[in-house]
């Protein structure tokens, strides 16, 4: 019986591999997704455009707008004569950011009072302006310092002196593409397992295979058996590439990233086979495909923080397998967590894995009776 699942296994293969629009799928969308999210996806600001208006026009006004100026993060789109013009640049978006310089700027530095400087930010995106925020903040306390140790002042009560662990240049593509490796891999692996069977009921071939020696669940191992060696091989793409290509360190072992992605990938496969046993149509088993991955991912802690959703929410991301895989890839590639670290995220997929995988054994034997 395991030579005949086996003979499965290869003809199911064959078909995906021999078919150039499989092939294509195979090969494509995951690498244009890589390079999109590798390059594009990235919560970093850069050339941000910012409008000055130095009322002070003095030695230390200039020397804070040549620090604004001299950042990668700020790119200067107008100098201001005067205030008329701050909001038509606001609203129209040509400024993010307008910094305000008051005319007591010097004076009140001498006199050792609070020298203010105000910086209007576009509010429409909540993020961008807090980013923005923060690193206007750091540009001003910077110069602060400098003025006032150069002029002999005294430093400010409390400085903050950041560090960030596991990321110290808080590059956000080091956050990113390690997702990349749990998104691209469930989408993969999901399709290609979701169409196993919806296509042969489609090409009629379905019944052939009823009528031969192989057991319903001979035939699920079959069919789900290919898309999890094709979903492990994506994603050994994918983190070679991450490693070699994007430069995100690889901090923890091999051993507790791939029992992970084991886990996931059979737990995505059960997931698969349970659409692909209640499809008729290859269309029906894209469309099941699609309803599921879209609030897989938004609800899997990819882009926003799970901490961040209703308690509702956080306990229906319990069930899904893709939220346990990126607390784990995030972690052995970022943290260097070992298996012992990441228990707590493995049985949760072994679990869902399991679960999914009697399901669509139940439905494959219901559909098929």
């Amino acid at each position: 019986m395991i030579r005949q699942v086996l003979a499965l296994i290869v003809k199911e293969l064959l078909a995906v591999l021999r078919d150039a629009k499989s092939r294509m799928v195979l090969i494509g969308p995951p690498l244009i997704q890589l390079l999109v999210f590798g390059y594009a996806a990235t919560f970093d600001l850069n050339h941000v455009p910012v409008a000055i208006y130095d009322q002070d026009r003095s030695a230390a006004s200039r020397d804070l707008v040549a620090r604004f100026l001299g950042a990668p993060s700020f790119q200067l789109v107008a100098m201001l004569r005067s205030d008329r013009r701050i909001d038509a640049l606001l609203d129209s978006r040509q400024a993010q950011l307008v910094l305000v310089i008051d005319r007591r700027f010097t004076h009140d530095l001498l006199t050792g009072q609070a020298a203010p400087v105000q910086a209007i930010v576009d509010g429409r995106n909540s993020n961008t302006a807090l980013l923005i925020e923060g690193y206007a903040n750091t540009i001003l306390t910077d110069f602060s310092l400098n003025w006032g140790a150069d002029h002999g002042r005294p430093a400010p009560p409390a400085v903050l002196d950041m560090r960030a662990r596991y990321n110290p240049s808080l590059s956000s593509r080091w956050f990113i593409v390690p997702g990349i490796v749990a998104l691209l891999t469930q989408v993969v692996t999901l399709l290609v397992v979701a169409l196993s069977v919806a296509r042969e009921r489609e090409t009629g071939t379905f019944d052939q295979l009823l009528v031969t020696p192989l057991r319903p669940i001979d035939i699920l191992l079959g069919k789900g058996l290919p898309g999890l060696l094709i979903g492990v091989f994506e994603a050994s793409v994918i983190i070679a590439a991450a490693v070699w290509w994007f430069d995100v360190p690889l901090r923890g072992g091999l051993l507790p990233l791939y029992l992970g992605l084991l886990l996931f990938v059979v737990a995505v496969t059960g997931i698969g086979l349970m659409i692909s046993s209640l499809a008729a149509t290859q269309q029906q088993a894209l469309l099941g495909a699609f309803l599921f991955m879209v609030p897989s991912i938004i609800l899997s802690g990819f882009a926003t923080p799970i901490a961040n959703m209703p308690v509702w929410v956080q306990d229906l991301t319990l069930l899904n397998p893709m939220r346990y895989f990126l607390v784990i890839v995030r972690a052995v590639f970022l943290q260097g967590a070992d298996t012992r670290m990441l228990t707590s995220q493995y049985w949760p997929m072994a679990a869902i894995g399991g679960a999914s995988l009697v399901a669509a054994a139940w439905l494959f034997r219901k559909r098929t009776v």
